[in-house]
């Protein structure tokens, strides 16, 4: 199958379209960051840096670090921008960009979200460290796509359904994160839960301003949450695509979040960039 130009997009110099990059541009470990600035910030821990250059809100910069080769590429904020991200990384790896056409051989990617989120728990202390079993996605990304969610999750989302009263309109997914990241991230300083992936930052997260909303009680109702033990964490705005998406195209995805506001407790980090700084390291070393 030849991709046309309608749907494989490239610029004129045969870079896919959005990311401005082309094959060796990037590595096949990637961190994804949603701020522009927290490229910049993992690279200053890389040994060296081969690759950099930047495109709207897609800022890129590949390097070494402690000889691992990783990249690091800002997508922007919410689950339309992951859409972009992963599916132009994908073709990197597994397009023939001249050719148009599939590779003969798959690349498989190991793709990390670092990112700040909100905590539905008030147990959970301002800066943690937040990995995510699931996403579960309040975004309708992957209901675009030919994906089936596996028995567990479709469990996990059964109950959300059945627990809580989402607006009307809205069919959430759930998707399992990678098991070998996971596994590679989880340790005694994380605290591990299912993550809601909004899409917004307002009334989809509860918050209510001059506009009135529908989820005045919808984040006491997550915080209630329980189902085989599990429970939801945190609140943000990419990993349900990132996960979907990325598992569908057969990658590994992994998300860890600083939690810098508590919800329930209604208290909100003073400053974190040391924070996130030791969290990008602590990634780092794992992956």
């Amino acid at each position: 199958m030849q991709y046309p130009a309608t749907e494989l997009v490239l610029n004129k110099e045969g870079k896919v379209y959005h990311l401005n990059l082309a094959p060796g541009d990037v590595s096949e470990k990637i961190i994804l960051v949603g701020d522009q600035d927290r490229v910049h910030l993992i690279a200053e821990f890389f040994d060296t840096v081969e690759h950099s250059s930047q495109h709207r809100e897609f800022v890129c910069k590949t390097g070494t670090y402690n000889g691992k080769r990783i990249s690091a590429i800002s997508t922007g904020i919410g689950t339309d921008n992951i859409d972009i991200v992963i599916n132009e990384l994908d073709a990197i790896f597994n397009i023939d960009l001249t050719n148009r056409c599939d590779k003969s051989n798959f690349q498989k990617l190991d793709l990390v979200r670092i990112g700040t989120c909100g905590i539905l728990q008030p147990d959970i202390a301002i800066h943690s460290y937040i990995l995510s079993t699931h996403a579960l996605g309040l975004d309708n990304i992957a209901h675009f796509y030919n994906l089936e969610m596996t028995a567990s999750e479709q469990a996990i989302n059964t109950a959300i359904c059945d627990q809580i009263d989402l607006p009307n309109n809205i069919i959430p997914y759930t998707v399992e994160s990678s098991k070998e990241l996971f596994q590679s991230l989880s340790s005694e300083e994380t605290v591990e839960g299912i993550t809601i992936t909004s899409s917004g930052f307002y009334g989809p997260q509860g918050r209510q301003l001059r506009l009135k909303t529908r989820t005045t009680e919808l984040n006491e109702k997550i915080t209630d949450f329980k189902f085989d033990a599990k429970r939801i964490t945190n609140f943000e705005m990419e990993s349900s695509a990132l996960f979907a998406i990325g598992k569908g195209l057969g990658h590994q995805c992994a998300t860890i979040c600083l939690g810098i506001a508590n919800r329930p407790k209604k208290d909100f980090s003073p400053g974190y960039t040391a924070d996130m700084k030791n969290l990008i390291k602590y990634v780092l070393d794992r992956i």
